[in-house]
């Protein structure tokens, strides 16, 4: 009898990773050689590189397992099932409670193999377990949003009334009030704020969250607190305590879990005191990946062709605060850096980003775009990330570089696709030039996403439409957030943009050269398979995406 077929050997996660065309076999080599090196799991060094995001791996690894994934950090979850499982038994298995069905109990964990978490679970609860997966970073960041910690902000408030306050820059130091300002920057995070904003105002301090896009109270301090929490905020941004009569800026590394939070730190001289203006940076939270930035299949298709092209200019336009930096670096996403040399001008670095060399504008020191970009040439790059075009001298460098062999990626401030055009004439880069420089202009403006929890139908939006000369779509479902838990009331969870995506064709290339204006352009545009910003985020309302407001508001 001969002997039975030996098993297969199970594949290593690099191997799965390949096959299923989520690394290439340059990027697993050099991951493996950093293992054998320092040691580790291939996981955490293909995740700290840029290869993969964990949450590809995690699915990856639910799939072998037959689990579902889930996305645990935006998980609604009752408190009674939260409680069924101890805090400190959640944090050392990585796992979070999510729903209970009976006698079933839904459980996201980390590594969905782990018999020994799962035993203990079903002991404690006396239920029995549906495992779904989800990444470790997630998990933890979840149950530190889902668990009930800590003390209240009244309780922080009048624990550091209490305290005995004499020297200011000391009282930074003073426990209750370390605590409250770390709980107002955790509830910031939890909120998904993007700034925070500490106004001083003549009996009280105001504390105010820009939420996607829009301001809102969130508490009010006591007067007499003021000089220690700006105290304490100087502290950990390394400013000068003492210094009061000067704009002052710095940073502040704060973690929530193992969640790295960067805030930039501002302060400002104001009649009642110094305004304080922190602009939150997490990482977890910025999508640097194209396919999740909201961007339509069309579109897409379309910015893909022009990152396909070896040389010229990608330019993302809009104003201030509309997606265009998280745009450019979802764009170098597409770059394979392995291959190609990558470097970006910033200002100021926001992001690291794997495999591509950053550098810090420092305009006081003389280091402006145009200066960097000149010793940038220098560096033999393939790719330059330029973070604005500011004057002449950085538009005519960034179009010859272009003309050399380089692409050239860069944000400017323009209403339309077309406006990019004329803009760049303005600023001395001539239009024989420009035609041959320029590949393509994204312009955008961010617009909220209804919650999908608390959304509604709204045939109001029918009718605003209508005021404007617009004919809805008769197959469109317009709809509305009523506000509810998930949301925190607002009705909107978070933002994505609307788009448009002019490719500069032969046609828009003459039209360039001949010196014609912004209408004739975006009229070849049309032409050529454009689709506007408002017909974008029009379509988006009729999928009940966003609010038809919200888009009426943001394309103006």
């Amino acid at each position: 009898m001969s002997d039975p077929t030996p098993p297969r050997k199970p594949k290593m996660l690099g191997e799965r990773l390949l096959e299923a065309g989520l690394l290439s076999s340059a990027q697993l080599q050099l991951a493996l050689r950093e293992q054998k090196r320092k040691g580790g799991f291939l996981g955490e060094i293909l995740e700290r590189f840029g290869f993969v995001k964990a949450e590809a791996v995690s699915r990856l690894l639910a799939d072998d397992a037959q689990a579902g994934f889930v996305d645990v950090v935006h998980a609604v979850i009752d408190a009674e099932v939260l409680s069924l499982v101890p805090l400190e038994i959640a944090h050392k298995h990585q796992l979070l409670p999510l729903a209970r069905d009976g006698q079933i109990l839904t459980v996201a964990m980390a590594d969905t193999f782990d018999v020994v978490a799962i035993d203990v679970v079903e002991r404690i609860t006396g239920l029995g377990l549906e495992v779904l997966a989800a990444p470790a970073q997630a998990i933890q960041d979840a149950i530190s949003q889902k668990y009930v910690q800590g003390e209240s902000l009244d309780d922080l408030v009048d624990a550091a009334l209490s305290a005995s306050i004499v020297d200011v820059a000391e009282a930074g130091r003073i426990a209750p009030l370390v605590r409250l300002v770390d709980q107002v920057i955790a509830l910031s995070v939890r909120r998904r704020a993007t700034d925070i904003h500490m106004e001083p105002e003549e009996g009280m301090v105001r504390v105010r969250l820009r939420i996607d896009g829009v301001l809102h109270q969130e508490a009010i301090l006591p007067k007499p607190l003021q000089g220690a929490i700006i105290a304490r905020l100087k502290i950990l941004a390394g400013l000068d305590v003492t210094e009061h009569r000067v704009p002052q800026d710095g940073r502040i590394a704060f973690s929530i879990a193992r969640r790295r939070i960067d805030l930039r730190v501002s302060t400002l001289p104001t009649q009642y005191g110094e305004s304080v203006v922190m602009r939150v940076l997490d990482k977890s939270n910025v999508l640097l990946d194209l396919d999740l930035l909201g961007i339509r299949e069309a579109d897409r298709a379309r910015f893909q062709l022009a990152l396909r092209q070896p040389h010229g200019v990608i330019l993302v336009t809009g104003p201030t605060g509309s997606g265009k930096t998280t745009t450019l670096y979802a764009a170098l996403g597409q770059i394979d850096a392995i291959q190609r040399s990558v470097f970006t001008l910033e200002d100021p670095v926001e992001y690291s980003l794997p495999m591509i060399r950053q550098t810090q504008i420092q305009a006081d020191q003389g280091m402006t775009f145009a200066a960097g970009l000149r010793a940038l040439l220098r560096q033999d790059p393939d790719v330059i990330l330029v973070g604005e075009v500011r004057d002449e001298e950085t538009a005519q460098l960034a179009t010859r570089a272009a003309l050399t062999g380089h692409l050239v990626f860069s944000t400017l401030h323009t209403n339309t696709s077309a406006g990019a055009v004329s803009r760049l004439v303005d600023m001395g880069v001539e239009p024989y030039l420009l035609s041959s420089a320029l590949v393509a202009v994204l312009a955008q403006r961010l617009v909220r996403k209804i919650c999908p929890q608390c959304a509604v139908d709204d045939p109001d939006s029918v009718a605003t439409l209508a005021s404007r000369g617009i004919e809805a779509d008769p197959k469109g479902r317009y709809r509305k957030g009523q506000g509810c838990e998930s949301c925190f009331g607002l009705g909107t969870v978070g933002r994505l943009a609307i788009y448009e995506v002019l490719l500069v064709d032969g046609e828009i290339s003459k039209a360039i050269r001949d010196g014609s204006g912004e209408d004739r352009i975006r009229e070849c545009a049309r032409a050529g398979g454009m689709t506007s910003m408002l017909d974008d985020g029009l379509a988006k309302a009729a999928l009940g995406i966003v609010h038809v407001d919200d888009v009426l508001r943001a394309v103006g």
